[in-house]
């Protein structure tokens, strides 16, 4: 497994690392004040996203990384934002006159994001406008994504009356997120912000699939997270949006042409790491996932990058 050693960065202290991302606040951050909190992304007024290589799959960070991986996500993720630039979303820059914050070092340019931080809600805001994946599943099972019924005889790939809204609660670091019907959101943050997160999320997940699908490319399902700014209490998009990690893509003409389910719905993402360990790893053997081969590592390179250039995003 691919050990997590965030890079040192001058002007900035590592807070926090995920599976792909790492979270930097300036270095000047204030300490002693006894109005913020102790966490430091509570104390600071912008944090530097830096999105790694890293990969992961099956809740494991694995070996090698995708090269230019990083770089991708934040391409798609910036271009993302200027093509829905009327929608609040958390980039910060330098110049903004209520914080000074560190240049972002040349080294990490092209994978970082400088961002406000935000109050985010715990809810990732899921939207799906095809069956499939674990929705499928559940539809199977049940016959209803998130306590919302769908139509009978719906089959894996097929495409939703309309888009449905079904979130989920974000775990503690450590644990699984849970899928969650809405009223469950209204508990968690009340009856107008959950509306809100609804209606944001479905309006953008619309917008963006026209977008897509203008490029010949299908937006099957996707997640959004937001939080609240922290000046004005804004409802504001944050973290990556609509990146290959987020969201399922398949090409518009082998999903319309294809005979088989697996070419039909052939994803611009890491489903080829996913495929590969699948065959390859018996979990119940060892808890140590393989090294991945050079030609998967390749083909997925690959695959990310199509993405981007179909999309027009590569800068």
């Amino acid at each position: 497994m691919t050990s997590i050693d965030p890079l040192e960065l001058p002007g900035w202290t590592h807070v926090y690392s995920g599976k792909v991302r790492d979270l930097y606040v300036p270095a000047s951050t204030p300490d002693d004040d006894d109005t913020w909190s102790g966490n430091p992304l509570d104390r600071s007024p912008v944090v530097l996203v830096v999105a790694s290589d890293r990969v992961s799959a099956f809740d494991q960070v694995l070996e090698p990384a995708i090269p230019g991986k990083g770089a991708m996500l934040t391409a798609l993720t910036t271009w993302w934002f200027g093509e829905l630039r009327d929608v609040p979303n958390h980039l910060a820059y330098a110049e903004d006159d209520r914080f000074e914050v560190p240049e972002i070092p040349a080294h990490v340019a092209d994978r970082a994001m400088l961002c406000r931080t935000l109050d985010m809600f715990p809810i990732e805001c899921v939207v799906r406008g095809y069956l499939t994946g674990s929705g499928y599943k559940e539809y199977v099972a049940t016959g209803a994504i998130g306590g919302l019924p769908l139509p009978e005889g719906l089959q894996d790939g097929d495409r939703l009356p309309e888009p449905i809204y079904t979130p989920a609660w974000k775990a503690p670091l450590g644990e699984h997120d849970e899928n969650i019907s809405y009223e469950r959101t209204v508990d968690l943050v009340g009856e107008t912000v959950a509306e809100q997160l609804r209606s944001l999320s479905l309006d953008v997940f619309r917008r963006a699939s026209e977008i897509a699908e203008a490029r010949g490319v299908i937006l099957a399902d996707t997640k959004f997270e937001f939080g609240a700014d922290r000046h004005t209490g804004i409802i504001t998009l944050g973290d990556e949006v609509l990146t290959s990690d987020s969201s399922r893509y398949w090409d518009g003409d082998a999903y319309r042409t294809e005979a088989t389910p697996a070419l039909r719905m052939a994803s611009f993402d890491k489903q080829i790491v996913r495929d590969w360990l699948a065959t390859n790893w018996d979990q119940s053997v060892t808890e140590v996932p393989p090294t991945l081969p050079h030609e998967i590592v390749a083909q997925t390179t690959a695959r990310y990058r199509e993405l981007l250039e179909r999309l027009g995003a590569l800068r």
